[in-house]
């Protein structure tokens, strides 16, 4: 059966991203003011991404910023796209999202990812263990034991945290981890905003491989893609300038604050850069409501995914708002 997007969840990504000329605080203003808006409009899931050592993204306490926005809002799901595991030992995350699940009961979600979130220098700093990215997943088959009612016998527990029905969720931008969420029947994301090449054989293996599991019967799966939705084209082309170079600053190694938009004509990129920018944001769709809805369709028709998550990098808090509130209404089967 064809699935439509007024028939399937659709969630957030937000980076907490700081933007040019204004402060952090301004960016976590944002946020919870974000996450109050769509939460209004229907969206399911919440979730902020751990970055470090980037002085334009805000969301390396991710822990802390979920529990601020869960403090803010009622009944949309908050969480983690993702945890980087290897950053940190299972039972501190244990205890941290178990705090979390007690202080908002049936809202919170735990997204794992294996990749650091920085460069390497930042990473050692992080961890103490270097090996901790090849133990991802015997990393996440521990974090499972502490949320376990059976670990109440064990010397080491997780309070709170324990017994606790906090959802896993494993997160990927290649295939090593769809074989991992498959083996252990958890849903699988994947980071298809920014990587877009394993995207279908990815999710092939998770579907090929899936193990059923107490948290999970049959496989579930999601895919992160950019939107910039607007009343016109023409005004979306513009709000995308700043989201382009963004991009461009992950793919030059020269990360920055999000910049301002600027007129399309005055983007102007060496073509070799041009190529890569387009061939990582393959799975963007900018532009008016009909073009945004069309290219999301799309999408779902060529995945067949059961959610879908939104990242929308817009330096203007008004547009990105007014861009969520146009998607959100795509739930509208009306």
């Amino acid at each position: 059966m064809k699935k439509k997007i007024a028939d399937i969840p659709v969630s957030v990504l937000d980076l907490a991203l700081v933007l040019d000329g204004k402060s952090i605080a301004n960016t976590f203003s944002n946020t919870v003011d974000l996450a109050q808006h769509v939460e209004k409009w229907g969206y399911k899931r919440y979730w902020l991404a751990e970055h470090h050592n980037m002085e334009g993204v805000a969301s390396s306490a991710t822990a802390v910023l979920i529990g601020q926005i869960a403090a803010h809002t009622a009944k949309v799901r908050v969480g983690s796209g993702g945890i980087m595991l290897p950053n940190h030992a299972p039972l501190i995350i244990a205890e941290q999202f178990g705090t979390l699940e007690t202080l908002y009961p049936g809202r919170i979600d735990l997204g794992l990812g294996r990749a650091p979130g920085t460069d390497q220098l930042t990473t050692i700093a992080l961890r103490r263990d270097q090996g901790a990215a090849v133990a991802f997943p015997e990393n996440v088959k521990e974090l499972q034991k502490y949320f376990s009612d059976s670990n109440k016998t064990s010397r080491v527990r997780a309070i709170p945290g324990e017994g606790l029905d906090i959802p896993i969720w494993i997160l990927g931008s290649s295939t090593d981890s769809a074989y991992l969420a498959a083996a252990l029947g958890l849903p699988y994301a994947f980071a298809s905003h920014f990587a877009p090449a394993h995207l279908h054989q990815a999710l092939a293996i998770y579907h090929q491989h899936f193990q059923p599991s107490a948290q999970l019967k049959t496989p579930y799966t999601m895919a992160c893609v950019g939107a910039i939705a607007a009343d016109t084209d023409e005004a979306a082309a513009r709000l995308a300038t700043s989201y382009k170079r963004l991009y461009l600053g992950i793919i030059t190694g020269q990360r920055e604050k999000l910049k301002p938009p600027v007129s399309p004509e005055e983007f102007v990129i060496d073509p070799m850069q041009l190529a890569a920018l387009q061939q990582m944001t393959t799975y963007s769709f900018i532009g008016s409501p009909e073009k945004v809805h069309q290219g999301l369709q799309q999408f779902i028709d060529s995945t067949q995914v059961d959610e879908l998550m939104i990242t929308s990098p817009i330096y203007e808090h008004a547009a990105r708002l007014h861009s969520y509130e146009i998607i959100g209404r795509f739930k509208d089967p009306a």
